[in-house]
C-alpha cells in the first residue's frame, strides 16, 4: 500500500504558471488569444505585436500599446481570453518606451469588464507603484497595507527603456505587489470578490512593451 501511495504522488504534476511571449505572432497585429478593450474615452487604442531584440523571452517578438493619444483619463486593456482566476498570481516583463502624459504598465486581475477590475500599475514618469480597483469606471487608489487612508502607493525606481518585472499575487482580499522579485507592498480589499480574467493595461500616451507573461 506505501508504494502505491509514493507512485500516486509522484505521478501528480506541479502546478506550474502559464506563461505567454509573442515570438510566433504576426508582426503589427493583435496577439492570438487576445482581445483589446479600453476604459473611458479618447483615442482608440492599438496593441501590437513589436520586434525587440532585448527581449526577455529571447523570441524575436513582444506585445506593445503603441498608440499615443494624450487623453488623462484612458486606459487601454489587452485582455487574455482563455482566462479566468478568483486566486492566483499574474505577472510580465515590462518595457516603458515613451510618454510625456504618463509611461505606465499595469497588470488586471478580476477582470469583469472595461469598468469592473483590479490594477496594480508601476509609472516611470512618477517612479511609483499603485493598486487601483476600478468601479464603475472609477479608478480608486488603494493605500497599502500599515498606511494611513490617503497613501497613493509606494515609491519605486522605475526605469524607461528598461525591461522590469511586475508580479502580484491574490488571494481572497489580501493582494501582494513585487517589482523584479522584491515585495513592494500588501493591500486588503473586498470590492471584487469572483473569479475574472487577467491582462495588461496601459493610461494616456503610455507606449510600454510587455513580455513573459505568466499567471497561476
Amino acid at each position: 500500500m506505501k508504494k502505491m501511495i509514493l507512485i500516486l504522488l509522484f505521478a501528480v504534476p506541479a502546478w506550474s504558471a502559464e506563461t505567454i511571449n509573442f515570438g510566433s505572432d504576426t508582426p503589427g497585429t493583435v496577439p492570438k488569444g487576445w482581445s483589446v478593450f479600453m476604459t473611458h474615452q479618447g483615442g482608440a487604442p492599438k496593441w501590437e505585436v513589436v520586434a525587440d531584440k532585448t527581449a526577455p523571452s529571447k523570441q524575436p517578438y513582444v506585445v506593445g500599446q503603441t498608440s499615443r493619444s494624450p487623453d488623462d483619463n484612458r486606459f487601454p486593456l489587452l485582455i487574455y481570453d482563455n482566462s479566468n482566476l478568483r486566486d492566483g498570481e499574474v505577472s510580465v516583463a515590462f518595457k516603458p518606451i515613451s510618454g510625456k502624459v504618463d509611461s505606465a504598465a499595469g497588470l488586471v486581475w478580476r477582470y469583469k469588464d472595461p469598468d469592473t477590475y483590479y490594477i496594480a500599475r508601476a509609472n516611470a514618469l512618477e517612479d511609483n507603484v499603485v493598486l487601483y480597483k476600478l468601479e464603475k469606471g472609477n479608478r480608486i487608489p488603494l493605500a497599502p497595507v500599515g498606511q494611513p487612508s490617503n497613501t497613493y502607493g509606494i515609491a519605486h525606481r522605475v526605469p524607461t527603456g528598461v525591461w522590469s518585472t511586475l508580479r502580484v499575487t491574490f488571494t481572497g482580499s489580501l493582494f501582494t505587489v513585487y517589482i523584479n522579485g522584491d515585495k513592494i507592498f500588501d493591500v486588503n480589499d473586498k470590492t471584487f470578490t469572483d473569479a475574472g480574467k487577467v491582462g495588461l493595461w496601459t493610461k494616456s500616451d503610455s507606449v510600454t512593451y510587455f513580455d513573459n507573461f505568466a499567471f497561476k
